[in-house]
């Protein structure tokens, strides 16, 4: 039987997640884009209009937020980790955030009163490479441990930044766990991680503040073009943070009215697709290999911050699978006519690979009716990383690998 896309909308119980929403205030997340703006390689990544494509379906205006252009390290990932490690340094040093910038962070005193630390994550490689420049850009060790099957160039990017770094044989949820155990063998250490558990939530909170710079950068280019709010937002989730953190910050913005936000993962790690699915709000748990070309999403439990706002605020949740990712790579790297091509990688592409099954597959017609898709929409995606992997991107892109195999060789849904 030939993959599809499955969705559900979110009837589950609204619970009170005031607590989390406030994580995500516009003032906590000024804070963070502060914090970003005093590194000499920042600048905001561009908001790209597909002006074309949205002519194309009918739409209004399709815009995706290019994450390519980050800190040169070709994905948003280093934004959670660089605010994590500094808000965990301010705290240990009795500093306020506010006065922890790129400059200061940086300083030899700073150093001396933290002393010689380490810091261990677990990765498929964006998340580890940004917690490693991170690292070192304040001089201290890094560890990072990968899940079996990650790509090599991956693991190279990430020792390149100095870490010390080696692909495990266990799945992402079980390296996480390895990185926790091997950190709580070293008393001068730290997990910088972006999903979150029980006993283990303030660091993936700042994390998902560092998240919200990317969003606010959005919001602001938005409003420079004239579009004071998106309709729609389509987002992608491996553990949850960032989809908690994109739709946290525009719930804030818009309480009374925020957009539609339609949460997207891979069907081989789709565990936030299977708690709405099950309905009671109890977050589910998914195991096994995790094998999708969307490694960044390769993730089978959630963060339990992030879920509580998913839980409550989001419209949608997405099992998507692999053939709709690479997909969408090929349609952002050669566009229609009039529009820039985008490089989006096989996670980043995840939302529009929604948005694209949802407008060119007849199967989804009631999909596209529920979220309402017209020429009125304004929709608003994110490419979390470009060409990480450059083999992998030309298998896709160049030779047509996971194509949909719902489509015959003469063009009809089969």
């Amino acid at each position: 039987m030939n993959p599809v896309m499955n969705w559900v909308e979110n009837k589950m119980a609204k619970v009170d997640a005031r607590k989390e929403l406030a994580l995500m205030h516009p003032d906590e997340v000024e804070k963070a884009r502060y914090f970003h703006m005093s590194f000499p390689q920042y600048q905001a990544t561009p908001l790209v209009s597909l002006e074309s494509l949205a002519r194309h379906f009918g739409l209004g205006r399709i815009y995706i937020k290019d994450e390519s252009y980050r800190f040169g390290l070709n994905a948003f990932k280093v934004l959670g980790g660089s605010y994590a490690m500094a808000r965990f340094i301010a705290k240990r040093t009795g500093r306020d955030i506010r006065t922890l910038d790129y400059k200061a962070l940086t300083s030899p005193q700073v150093k001396r009163e933290l002393g010689d630390y380490s810091f261990y994550t677990a990765t498929d490689g964006n998340h580890g490479r940004g917690v490693a420049w991170a690292a070192n850009q304040i001089g201290q060790k890094c560890f990072v441990f990968m899940p079996k099957g990650s790509s090599r160039t991956r693991l190279a990017n990430i020792r390149r930044e100095g870490a010390t770094a080696e692909i495990t044989k266990l799945n992402y949820d079980d390296a996480v766990r390895l990185a926790a155990e091997e950190s709580a063998k070293n008393p001068n250490s730290a997990v910088i991680q972006d999903t979150a558990w029980d006993g283990y939530e303030e660091i993936p909170s700042w994390v998902m503040q560092g998240y919200g710079t990317m969003a606010l950068e959005a919001q602001e280019q938005l409003r420079h073009v004239g579009v004071e709010r998106p309709t729609h937002i389509f987002v992608q989730a491996g553990v949850g943070s960032l989809a908690g953190a994109v739709h946290g910050y525009f719930a804030n913005l818009f309480p009374e009215n925020p957009p539609v936000t339609i949460v997207v993962e891979s069907d081989a790690a789709d565990c936030l697709y299977k708690s709405a699915q099950k309905g009671d709000g109890t977050l589910e748990k998914v195991g096994g290999e995790l094998s999708t070309i969307m490694a960044g999403l390769a993730c089978g439990e959630g963060n339990t911050i992030s879920w509580r706002i998913l839980r409550d605020k989001v419209n949608f949740f997405v099992s998507l699978p692999d053939y709709a990712a690479a997909r969408a790579m090929r349609v952002l790297a050669v566009p229609l006519k009039g529009d820039p091509p985008v490089i989006s990688g096989e996670s980043g592409a995840a939302g529009t690979g929604c948005l694209l099954e949802a407008l060119m597959n007849p199967q989804h017609e009631d999909f596209k009716k529920a979220l309402n898709l017209n020429e009125k929409s304004r929709i608003l995606l994110f490419s979390t990383e470009g060409n990480t992997d450059p083999d992998w991107f030309r298998r896709v892109v160049w030779e047509g690998d996971y194509a949909d195999p719902n489509i015959s060789k003469s063009g009809n849904i089969k």
